[in-house]
């Protein structure tokens, strides 16, 4: 599951991608069962806006969807990104396994010495917990509304 601002863009960006299989907008990484998006966008559950990928490890790596994370945001943005601000809005990678967990943290490490990035990635990466899919009008929102 990643996190980088409004889930709509970065649903987009993951599904253009071969070897990803779905990916569902929705909610994790905060406090209560069911959130909506009212309350999550209110700040009252703590979540963040995420985007849960699957994806078939035979025709793209775990890799190549950290490398369109890292590209597709501002990752040293605090709880926000662009015009949307809010712990909502936070980059966040949260993880299933400690082998995602390492390819993150070294991921992270190696974009930050890059020098693609101007001052410090302040991405939260953590174990991953329960995913509660958006409302059904935000999924696929930019194929339904036009966009990006």
């Amino acid at each position: 599951m990643f996190g980088a601002g409004c889930f709509w863009g970065i649903e987009a960006a993951f599904r253009r991608i071969d070897g990803v299989v779905d990916v569902a907008v929705g909610y994790s990484g905060g406090q209560g069962l069911n959130p909506t998006y009212a309350n999550v966008c209110g700040g009252q559950t703590g979540h963040a806006e995420v985007v849960e990928v699957m994806f078939d490890s035979a025709k793209v790596t775990y890799k190549r969807l950290l490398d369109l994370f890292w590209a597709c945001h501002d990752p040293t943005q605090l709880n926000r990104q662009g015009w949307d601000v809010g712990s909502q809005y936070r980059s966040a990678i949260f993880y299933h396994s400690p082998e995602q967990e390492a390819h993150a943290r070294e991921s992270m490490a190696a974009y930050q010495a890059s020098g693609r990035v101007q001052g410090e990635i302040v991405t939260e990466i953590a174990e991953a917990t329960d995913f509660w899919r958006a409302e059904e009008y935000h999924q696929r929102y930019f194929e339904k509304n036009g966009g990006h």
